[in-house]
């Protein structure tokens, strides 16, 4: 039985990825404990960190690079708890969107 939202974790067994990814994990849990249904990880190859909920890819580290945890966050939130406030997390996106608006 599956339970949703699922948060999978794809990591790269050869790059030695697998505590970077239950990190990640144990943040994301941590941060949306009643929200999150799921979190699994994946053992992959080829160098990849991809993060997918419910099957959509929200983070490739191939395209991006590896995600800054309150980005990440923010992502998740966005998709499972629009109206929630991250505290911190969220003050840091502000300044840095705050930061990028500037002349």
């Amino acid at each position: 039985m599956t339970r949703t939202p699922r948060l999978e974790i794809e990591y790269c067994t050869q790059c030695r990825w697998l505590l970077r990814a239950a990190w990640t994990a144990q943040e994301l849990l941590t941060t949306f404990q009643k929200e999150l249904g799921e979190v699994a990880l994946v053992p992959g190859t080829g160098g990849v960190f991809d993060i997918r909920l419910d099957d959509e890819l929200i983070w490739s580290r191939k395209e991006s690079g590896h995600p800054e945890l309150t980005e990440l966050k923010r992502l998740v939130r966005d998709r499972i708890a629009p109206g929630r406030s991250l505290g911190h997390s969220d003050r840091a996106g502000n300044a840095v969107a705050a930061a990028d608006e500037q002349p």
